[in-house]
């Protein structure tokens, strides 16, 4: 299956010149959403992963359904403020100003291999912030998997140290 022509292309969106991916109509399409997750779960299946953590917001719901398959626990990484418990945060720079995503200090133990899961990988700044969030608590990441990849905003070079994988990846 042609992962591809399942995501609609918005131009000028959210502003001109933005060529958006949505993911809503893969994701409503009930056999290209379990052939995604049959793609991830086959990849990292063998690379002795214990733990899957999404990252806010749409990693939850690629996240869950993998860890569901790998027959492995799922925890998020999210917003700050979103979470109840103690938290541990970290702060990431954007293109203008800065942002933060904060974990539940007990979300895994030390020494958990986590895989990391987004929907789209683009600077890769956000799942930079994620991955430092998992070495704070002790963890290892074992692995980033993501549906899209926007080839041209370079984020797979500031992961080279990691072992990623895109389903879809868009090179303009």
């Amino acid at each position: 299956m042609d992962l591809k022509q399942k995501i609609r292309i918005i131009p000028d969106f959210p502003k001109p010149g933005i060529s958006f991916k949505d993911i809503t109509t893969l994701l409503r399409d009930g056999e290209a959403l379990r052939e995604a997750i049959r793609q991830m779960a086959e990849y990292f299946r063998d690379k002795n992963i214990d733990m899957v953590v999404g990252v806010e917001s749409r990693g939850f719901i690629l996240g869950a359904p993998l860890a569901y398959e790998m027959g492995l626990g799922f925890t998020l990484i999210r917003k700050p403020g979103k979470l109840p418990g103690d938290v541990l945060s970290v702060e990431y720079d954007l293109e203008y100003g800065t942002d933060s995503l904060e974990i539940h200090t007990d979300a895994f133990a030390p020494g958990t291999r986590v895989l990391l899961v987004d929907d789209l990988l683009a600077t890769g700044g956000t799942i930079s912030a994620a991955a430092e969030l998992v070495k704070k608590l002790g963890g290892e990441v074992g692995g980033m998997a993501f549906l899209i990849e926007l080839e041209y905003l370079e984020g797979r070079k500031r992961l080279e140290e990691y072992d990623i994988l895109t389903l879809v990846k868009y090179s303009e």
